[in-house]
Order: structure tokens, then C-alpha cells, then sequence
């Protein structure tokens, strides 16, 4: 039985080469061989096959039905062959219709997406995104390249990835116009107010939120407990949109300034400088080192990074 190791590769390139032409001199010319050279490789192929390949007749050299079978499947093999050695093409974002999955918190999602949209629109209107939740993937899943990038606030990263910081933000409070805090905007009226909280990270939080638990309620309540002080939390969502609307409803929502300012000209909003210091946070895109050198993915980073740029 024959193996891989046992064959020189370079005859499976005359074979085909033979069974397109069969003629021996025909075949020598296309590769630039001599025909003793030739005549030498389909001898080398009779005995590696146990076949004659190809045969004289009255009307010339004809394939042996064993060599006809064989030369789909050569010409396949030799075709992923070639396409495996090529240069590494440049990514062509004007013709690209490539598929780029994103895993993007909501924040995200909502703050950066629309102009990295109108940005791709511009340099790469085939292009497509696949934005999902950070519930639907796992660090693993980026780690092997099943996720072009993750998006969000990160507190700690496997040393393994490449990341990129793309922006940084302070908080906000969304208000309604007519809300009394507007009238006495004091820490001690803003705890007193009903409050809609927001997952910090967008990360699913399993059987739900429990109220108590200061620290798995992020940033806001974070800073509040340095404060010795509560808020009196209303709703919890996971949804930054959600947070937005039931402030208009008449609840007070903490957000990312970014995101706040998405309802900046609300006419029944408010936009203040939260009554107390909240530290700031960071937005970090992630992305597997299987990925580093992808030229189509050294492209979307940058304009990822150029469209977050523009935001700042």
C-alpha cells in the first residue's frame, strides 16, 4: 500500500499533466521538461499505480479507465495545493462580502455600531456584521477565532489575547424634565429617588439580581457603598435602551455618558454630572492571536479603532 511518504508529489503534477494532453512530448512542453524526462515520470507512474495510464491506439494515447477516475480528484488536490501556497492576498474592503462577528455589550452596541456602520458603508458596503450578546459566547470562543472581536468593559483578560483600548468614560444622569430631584439636586434627594439599573457589563446575570450584593451591582452602587449610602433601585435591565425609556417614565438612570447622550435631545430629558464621584470606565476591544496577521481582520481593528477615535 502506498503512502504519502512514498510519493513524489511532482508526479502527481505530470499525471495531470499527461491525462490532459496525453501525448508525452505535448506534456514535457507544458512543464518545461525534456520528453525523456517525461517518458521517465509516466514509467515512475505505472509502477507507483500498477497501471499502465495511458495506452497506444490507433488514434493516439487514451486514459485507462483507472486514470480517468483519478483525475477529478487529482486536479482538486492540485488546485488546493496551489491555492495553499499563494502569496497572502491583501484584503480588498471594497469588493469584500466577508462576515465579521462582533460580541458587543449593549453599551457598546448602542454607542459605537451606528457610526462604525456608516463607516463601512463608505469603505466596504458587502461587508457584513454578526453582533451578539455577551451571553451567546465565551472567552473561549474568542480565544479560538470564532469571534473576530469582543467589545466591552473588561476586568480580567487571559494573557493570550490582543486587546486595544478605544475609549474612555464618565457617568451621567437621565432625568425627567419634571422630575422634583431637578428642583433639589443633592446626594441625599438623588437616594431618596427611584432608581433603574443597568448590567455593567451586559453579561447575563443567571437567576437575577439581588439588590444586597454591592458588588455584583458595578460601578454606580460601587461607589455609593465607598459613600456608606443606597440607592432605592426600581428595575433592573440589561438593556441600556430600556434604561433610557423608563427614565422618561419617571425613574433615575446612571449611565455611561456615551450612552446618556444618545438622549441627550430628549425633550422630556434631563442630561446632569451625577451628585457624587463614580470612577470612570474603560472600553476595550479583544481579539484571538489566531487572528493577529488575517489582513481582512487587521483591517476591520483599524477601522474599529478609527471609528472609535472619531467618538472620543
Amino acid at each position: 500500500m502506498n503512502t504519502i511518504k512514498d510519493i513524489d508529489l511532482n508526479l502527481l503534477v505530470y499525471l495531470d499533466v499527461l491525462l490532459r494532453e496525453r501525448n508525452v512530448t505535448r506534456a514535457a512542453a507544458q512543464l518545461n521538461i525534456t520528453q525523456p524526462a517525461m517518458s521517465n515520470g509516466l514509467k515512475r507512474l505505472r509502477n507507483l499505480l500498477n497501471d499502465p495510464i495511458l495506452v497506444r491506439t490507433s488514434e493516439g494515447m487514451v486514459p485507462t479507465q483507472r486514470a480517468l477516475d483519478m483525475q477529478e480528484s487529482l486536479r482538486t488536490v492540485l488546485y488546493s495545493v496551489e491555492e495553499m501556497i499563494q502569496p497572502v492576498r491583501e484584503f480588498e474592503a471594497a469588493t469584500s462580502d466577508r462576515v465579521f462577528r462582533i460580541m458587543a455589550s449593549d453599551y457598546a452596541a448602542s454607542t459605537l455600531m451606528p457610526r462604525l456602520l456608516e463607516a463601512l458603508d463608505e469603505q466596504a458596503p458587502n461587508v457584513s456584521l454578526d453582533i451578539m450578546t455577551p451571553s451567546d459566547i465565551s472567552f473561549h470562543d474568542v480565544e479560538n477565532g470564532k469571534v473576530d472581536l469582543a467589545i466591552n468593559r473588561f476586568e480580567k483578560l487571559p494573557q493570550s489575547f490582543h486587546q486595544k483600548v478605544l475609549w474612555q468614560d464618565d457617568f451621567s444622569c437621565l432625568i425627567h424634565k419634571d422630575h422634583p430631584l431637578l428642583k433639589n439636586y443633592t446626594l441625599d434627594e438623588y437616594l431618596k429617588a427611584q432608581h433603574v439599573w443597568v448590567s455593567k457589563t451586559g453579561f447575563g446575570v443567571g437567576v437575577g439580581m439581588d439588590p444586597h450584593d454591592v458588588q455584583k451591582l458595578g460601578w454606580v452602587d460601587e461607589a455609593l457603598d465607598q459613600l456608606e449610602c443606597r440607592r432605592h433601585i426600581k428595575v433592573f435591565t440589561r438593556n441600556y435602551h430600556v434604561a433610557m425609556y423608563l427614565a422618561r417614565q419617571g425613574l433615575v438612570a446612571t449611565l455611561p455618558t456615551r450612552a446618556a447622550s444618545l438622549y441627550e435631545g430628549d425633550e422630556f430629558l434631563v442630561m446632569k454630572e451625577p451628585p457624587f464621584t463614580i470612577p470612570g470606565l474603560t472600553l476595550t476591544m479583544i481579539w484571538s492571536p489566531l487572528l493577529q496577521h488575517d489582513a481582512g481582520h487587521r483591517w476591520f481593528r483599524q477601522i474599529v479603532a478609527d471609528t472609535a477615535a472619531t467618538e472620543a
